[in-house]
């Protein structure tokens, strides 16, 4: 039996082994849904603009109160793009022989760590591309129309096939072994 890496003393269970350690790809992607958000943000804030514009012609400080807006209109348009990347260059991921840890170490919320286990009966879910995503667990997030429920697992990773055979032995060590079904004698006359 060998100690846990540095770090990991009190985290792991008694025997627990680390198969795997991983981050996610952090290079900055542009796909159609940062196109419809960065548009949405550069109309808002582009209206702001021209109010502000406008405002500050008639003289004062009034002007001042579209700054907000614009600020606003600024984070959505480039807040979608840049938040992905600069979450994923702050999260870890960890597969041992019994569960999954998802570290993430981010400005006003500090150094978070949690786990999820992994059993025969966990639905794995695996999408394939230039870096992969596994998903293995599913939380309940509230919006506005009521609760529901997002992926959780190990997002744009480059080895998904590895990491994913991993999972499946991990899997099979937890099926619980039955016994075979004995099937009762019967009395042949």
């Amino acid at each position: 039996m060998t100690a846990p890496p540095p770090g990991w003393d009190g985290l792991l269970d008694p025997g627990e082994q680390i198969l795997w350690q991983g981050q996610p790809d952090g290079r900055f992607r542009f796909g159609p849904a940062h196109a419809v958000l960065a548009a949405f943000g550069a109309v808002f804030a582009g209206f702001a603009l021209v109010w502000m514009i406008l405002a500050a012609q008639a003289g004062g400080l009034f002007w001042t109160f579209g700054l907000i807006h614009f600020s606003v209109g600024l984070a959505i348009m480039l807040g979608g793009p840049l938040a992905g990347p600069f979450v994923r260059r702050r999260t870890w991921y960890t597969l041992t022989d019994h569960r999954a840890f998802i570290a993430t170490h981010l400005p006003l919320q500090g150094k978070r760590l949690k786990s999820y286990p992994i059993t025969a009966t966990t639905p794995i879910t695996f999408a394939e591309g230039d870096v992969s995503t596994i998903h293995f667990a599913t939380e309940q997030t509230r919006t506005k129309r009521g609760l529901r429920q997002v992926p959780v697992g190990f997002d744009q990773i480059p080895e998904g096939r590895k990491v994913l055979a991993l999972i499946r032995q991990v899997q099979a060590r937890s099926a619980p072994t039955t016994p075979p079904k004995t099937i009762p004698e019967q009395d042949i006359r």
